[in-house]
């Protein structure tokens, strides 16, 4: 939910804007770590899933974040202030959304804000992951090594993810031209052929009459079929945006087996990827893990993660914490952290685990294809088998009774 906000800071400067949080309760705390007493503050009004479609079309893009990321590190390597690498980047920013939050945090920053609350308050362009790590940034000095960790973060997960739509393109407009094609067939084509069989009295097999059937129906109501579809597929679509919709597709993402295959991987990797960073930056474990359970991108694993972060807070080690959720982390991650625990080269050893499973995601990825086309094409062979069988088997039973 975004919140419109009057609040003053501790000099007595007046301040409004913006803020987006969960609850009311959320944002008030937001405001009040920067500092800000809070005079008012308002829930915007409209509709939430108006809200939603016009902020995916206002969207930044992925490759926007990454050009943005290693950028900045670039500059930062340089040893230029960050207000001045800020200003310089809103000039060569193309990206109109982003060029106006780059404004706004370098106005932030000038007003005293650190980099991490200045980006906090831009949680519709920078993943919360963006704020913890810089955060964290902040605090060990090695701003410039986090943002150049965030723009290769950013950009392999940005190949990953061109591999699954790549992937699925091709079996999606297959599909898509089977869908339309005995649609068409059955609400245009059938109803004519029916007229026939009836009219000669023809015995009818079970799938052909429920085939005609389903043609009677949609040849006189295909405009309000569409538009049904079209609003089921909208509101499906909204609910999938919601905390609730998320957390159920979070969930099957990783309880199905076949997407079970594909992000765990993914999520192992992002979770090794990040621990092996922020270890090296001097972030303890438990603090690590709460800036992690940001990133891994599963609400379930967001759960889990905090619930490791607690164990080891009390005293408990993390591979034995970890080893308490086999059904989410695989036994070689537990393993491997021992062995780091154990050693001295816990860092290391999660640079391992990450490089084990980019490199199975990797390969899931481009092996998807063959592992989608041939089960799509035994599904699309058998429906075009019982299109064609409910014509021809009548047809044939009509040819032999007028010889």
């Amino acid at each position: 939910m975004k919140f419109k906000y009057q609040a003053k800071t501790k000099d007595g400067e007046q301040q409004v804007g913006f803020v987006e949080s969960g609850s009311r309760e959320g944002a008030a705390d937001i405001l009040a770590s920067h500092g800000l007493f809070v005079l008012s503050l308002a829930e915007i009004g409209g509709s939430q899933w108006f809200d939603r479609i016009s902020g995916y079309f206002d969207r930044v893009k992925r490759k926007d974040l990454v050009i943005f990321t290693r950028q900045l590190a670039t500059l930062l390597e340089a040893r230029l202030p960050l207000n001045t690498a800020l200003k310089i980047l809103h000039d060569q920013t193309a990206n109109k959304a982003l060029q106006e939050s780059i404004l706004v945090m370098s106005q932030d920053v000038d007003s005293g804000l650190s980099f991490s609350q200045a980006m906090e308050r831009q949680g519709n362009v920078f993943p919360s992951f963006y704020t913890e790590m810089m955060r964290a940034a902040e605090v060990t000095g090695t701003m410039n090594e986090i943002a150049g960790f965030l723009a290769d973060y950013t950009e392999k997960e940005g190949i990953l993810a061109s591999k699954a739509s790549g992937a699925l393109l091709y079996p999606g407009i297959i599909l898509s031209l089977f869908v339309v094609v005995a649609f068409i067939m059955i609400t245009f084509v059938f109803p004519q052929v029916g007229a026939v069989f009836t009219q000669n009295n023809v015995v009818l097999p079970w799938y052909t009459q429920l085939l005609l059937s389903s043609g009677d129906f949609f040849s006189k109501w295909w405009p309000a079929v569409l538009v049904f579809v079209a609003a089921m597929g909208f509101v499906i679509l909204d609910y999938f945006q919601t905390e609730e919709g998320i957390a159920l597709l979070d969930s099957v993402k990783i309880t199905f087996p076949l997407t079970k295959k594909i992000y765990i991987p993914l999520i192992m990797a992002r979770f090794g990827n990040a621990m092996s960073l922020l270890i090296h930056g001097g972030i303890p474990i438990a603090q690590a893990l709460e800036i992690i359970k940001t990133m891994v991108g599963n609400v379930l694993y967001q759960d889990i993660v905090a619930d490791i972060a607690n164990d080891v807070r009390q005293g408990e080690l993390l591979s034995k914490s970890i080893g308490k959720y086999p059904d989410y982390f695989p036994d070689i991650v537990a393993q491997m952290a021992a062995v780091g625990e154990t050693t001295g080269k816990t860092e290391a050893m999660f640079v391992r685990i990450s490089g084990i499973y980019t490199r199975e995601a990797d390969d899931i990825m481009n092996n998807l294809v063959d592992i989608i086309q041939p089960v799509l094409m035994i599904g699309m062979g058998l429906m075009v088998g019982l299109l064609f069988a409910a014509i021809l088997v009548p047809l044939y039973s009509l040819t032999s009774g007028i010889q």
